[in-house]
């Protein structure tokens, strides 16, 4: 279909409400501190997964970015990854005995900046990760970088220890929208760096850009989206700035009447989308893009694109272990998450041997309703028959209370719901999360309440 039948004004902004993202079934929200760490050891064991993908999260950047929401430790003292990178160390040797069975097909560092750290400090603990644990053959190894920071070498260590992919924050490459959100940076230096990474080997770069920061305009954020397409990178992830300075004390320091007002942000994503699309990207679930021979895009085509709190991947089969600071786990039927204060961190590896605070057991319904959802997230198609076979149900009984939230969406022509296959058209692509919302047992308890962002 035409990329702008993706953009119907009126049903956009009739659905433009708060939604989750949905890395996870449950959300994060429905964490408790109920859940043990005897739990997530009987999660390992009854797991019937023996894949791992690895998630370490390093919290440090050099200066405060005033849209971040993420958990992140402002600081220029290095020593202080030092003494963050002992605990972390601790972590892992009392984490990896758990899963001796395991091989590790993914690894990626995120953050803050993983690339805080120093080449010494990098290879230390790429090191004693691939002693502590199974590192498969064909391993994908990613890492978060902040282009600002660096020197052109961090491309050759990165790949000398095995990393294939790179991240890069980008976000937007206008100096007066830099300069609001305090992040200036070099747009040669960015486009240097990405030649260079892959004059050395690296096979997959992506680049994060933001649609909604102050000072936005149609014009300048072009020329962001044109340069981005003479990079010739693998891969864009596209977010929406989500603006909620009652929960991110940073963002206040960013004037309302800075930031793009409604008409003018879907204006924003409009333009992004329509233009990735039109430089050839393939238009992978809600917000990323990559290129038709990008292992995404194929998996996107054949029906086997997965999500989970990285985002839209194609390893999601694997258990997930976080390790570091507020790191996300997804082992077998739970998610557990680590503490996010620094101190507390180290507190807990001290006192308790590990740094879990909070998780949940996954019911039955969890676990179908998450597959459901998933299947609607990545595919946009979900075939009833195989979900009533593979969980032993009727769908339609099952979700009797549920199928009429879809009446609505179904009337405005972006539902198909047959006795076989619930169908979200392409022009209801950017409300996903919205239409998932209906299968979410959880939801009622937060109807009210702006705890998600807005869909656009």
């Amino acid at each position: 279909m035409k990329v702008s039948e993706f953009f119907d004004n009126k049903l956009l902004n009739k659905y433009n409400t708060s939604g989750p993202r949905y890395t996870s079934y449950p959300t994060a929200l429905e964490f408790h501190d109920d859940f043990k760490h005897d739990d997530f050891i009987k999660a390992i064991e009854d797991s019937q997964n023996r894949e791992l993908s690895l998630y370490v999260h390093i919290p440090f950047c050099h200066t405060l970015c005033y849209y971040c929401g993420c958990n992140k430790v402002i600081t220029r003292h290095r020593d202080k990854a030092d003494t963050y990178l002992e605990y972390l160390a601790k972590e892992i040797s009392l984490q990896a005995p758990l899963f001796e069975e395991y091989t590790v097909k993914q690894l990626h560092w995120g953050g803050g900046t993983p690339s805080f750290l120093t080449h010494p400090q990098i290879t230390k603990l790429v090191s004693l990760l691939k002693e502590k644990f199974n590192f498969s053959d064909d391993l994908e190894m990613s890492i978060e970088i902040d282009p600002r920071e660096i020197e052109m070498d961090l491309a050759e260590h990165l790949y000398s220890l095995g990393f294939n992919r790179l991240s890069l924050g980008v976000q937007d490459l206008d100096l007066k929208v830099q300069q609001a959100i305090n992040r200036v940076q070099s747009t040669e230096f960015i486009g240097n760096f990405i030649q260079h990474a892959k004059s050395v080997g690296f096979k997959s770069i992506n680049i994060d850009l933001i649609y909604g920061l102050p000072h936005q305009t149609l014009e300048n954020f072009t020329k962001t989206l044109v340069k981005a397409h003479e990079w010739d990178v693998d891969r864009i992830s596209l977010f929406s700035y989500a603006h909620i300075p009652s929960r991110f004390a940073a963002q206040r320091k960013l004037r309302d009447e800075w930031l793009p007002n409604t008409q003018e942000k879907f204006a924003l994503m409009k333009l992004a989308i329509e233009t990735l699309c039109d430089f050839g990207y393939d238009f992978i679930g809600m917000d990323h893009f990559a290129k038709p021979n990008d292992e995404l895009s194929v998996a996107q085509s054949d029906g086997t694109l997965h999500r989970n709190f990285q985002g839209y991947t194609t390893r999601g089969g694997c258990d997930l272990l976080g390790l570091g600071v507020s790191s996300i786990s997804s082992i077998g039927n739970s998610f557990s998450q680590n503490i996010k204060d620094l101190k507390e961190y180290y507190q807990a590896i001290t006192e308790r041997q590990h740094a879990q605070i909070k998780g949940v057991s996954l019911t039955e319904d969890d676990i179908l309703r998450g597959e459901v959802i998933q299947e609607l997230m990545c595919n946009l198609y979900l075939d009833k028959q195989l979900i009533s076979e593979k969980f032993n149900i009727d769908f339609d009984e099952y979700f009797a209370e549920d199928l009429p939230l879809l009446n609505t969406f179904i009337d405005d022509g972006l539902v198909e719901n047959t006795a076989n296959h619930i169908k979200v058209e392409q022009k209801a692509r950017l409300l996903i999360r919205i239409i998932c919302m209906s299968f979410d047992a959880y939801m009622k308890k937060h109807i009210n309440q702006q705890r998600f962002s807005r869909v656009i």
